[in-house]
C-alpha cells in the first residue's frame, strides 16, 4: 500500500502529516541553468554598456595596434635622423680632425649606409598571387595557400642576388639595409627594422644595372621563385629606374644582444 505522504499524485488535506515536496534533479538542474544565463546576460550587458561589442570601434585589433606601432617607429626614425645631422653638423664645425681624416670617414660612413647614396638603380617587385589562382601549366597541383604568398625566403633570395651581383647600397621598401639588417616576414607581412609592411614588396639596389639583373636570374633561389610565377602567379617585375638616390640608414647603430643573467 502506497503512503499518501510519499504520493505525489495524491491530494489528501486531512488530517495526517503534510505533503513533502519532493525535488527532482533534473528540476534543481534547470533552475540552475536559468540562474547562470542570466549572470553571463548581466555581465554582457554591463561590459557592453549598451554597445555592439563586435563593432565598436574603440576596442582596437591587434593588426591595428600594429600599424600604430609601425608609424610611430617611422616618426622616431626621422626624428632620429634629423638629430644625428644635427650632431654631425657641429661635430664636423669643430672636431680637431684633417681633412682627409673627414673624408676617410665619409667613406666609411658611405660603405656602412649611413650616409645616402645616388647612382643607377634596378628595383625588384614581388607581390602575392591573387586569391582564387589555380595552376596554369598542366601537370602541377592546385595550390595551397601557402604557395600563393611572398615568403621571407624569397625576399632575401633578391637581397642576397643583389649583393652578389655588386650593389652598392640596398633599399628594401622605404629603408635602407644595412650589415645588422634583418628581413623577416610574420604570416604575409614583412617586419624589418621595427616597422611592418605589406606587398606588394618593392627592393631597390643601386650599382651596375647589367650585372644585377644577370645576378637575378642566375640565382638558384630565385629560379625556383620563378617556377611559382609561371603557375600561380605570383607577382615578379624587375626595372631599370635609372639614377636614383637612396636614403641613409635612420636607425640605430648600437648592436643589443642578451645578458646572462646574475
Amino acid at each position: 500500500m502506497s503512503n499518501s505522504a510519499d504520493s505525489p499524485g495524491t491530494g489528501s488535506t486531512g488530517s495526517g502529516p503534510a505533503r513533502r515536496l519532493r525535488f527532482r534533479p533534473v528540476r534543481i538542474l534547470t533552475v540552475a541553468v536559468f540562474a547562470l544565463a542570466g549572470l553571463i546576460f548581466f555581465t554582457s550587458f554591463n561590459t557592453a554598456k549598451g554597445t555592439d561589442i563586435r563593432t565598436d570601434s574603440s576596442l582596437l585589433k591587434l593588426s591595428d595596434l600594429i600599424q600604430e606601432r609601425s608609424r610611430k617607429n617611422k616618426e622616431l626614425d626621422e626624428s632620429n635622423a634629423a638629430l644625428r645631422g644635427n650632431v654631425e653638423s657641429l661635430a664636423e664645425s669643430d672636431d680637431g680632425s684633417t681633412k682627409a681624416q673627414d673624408e676617410r670617414l665619409s667613406g666609411l660612413e658611405k660603405r656602412a649606409g649611413t650616409q645616402k647614396l645616388t647612382g643607377r638603380a634596378v628595383t625588384v617587385t614581388l607581390n602575392d598571387a591573387p586569391p582564387n589562382a589555380t595552376a596554369k601549366l598542366p601537370g602541377y597541383p592546385e595550390p595551397q595557400p601557402d604557395y600563393l604568398v611572398i615568403h621571407q625566403q624569397d625576399l632575401q633570395a633578391v637581397v642576397n642576388a643583389l649583393w652578389q651581383g655588386g650593389a652598392k647600397g640596398i633599399k628594401v621598401m622605404d629603408q635602407r639595409l644595412i650589415s645588422t639588417s634583418a628581413v623577416r616576414c610574420v604570416g604575409n607581412t614583412l617586419i624589418l627594422q621595427g616597422r611592418v609592411y605589406s606587398p606588394p614588396y618593392k627592393i631597390t639596389a643601386v650599382g651596375d644595372p647589367g650585372k644585377l639583373q644577370q645576378a637575378l636570374a642566375a640565382s638558384k633561389a630565385i629560379q625556383t621563385y620563378m617556377v611559382y610565377v609561371n603557375v600561380y602567379g605570383l607577382g615578379w617585375k624587375v626595372t631599370d629606374d635609372g639614377t636614383v638616390t637612396l636614403p641613409g640608414y635612420s636607425g640605430t647603430v648600437d648592436l643589443h644582444y642578451a645578458k646572462p643573467v646574475e
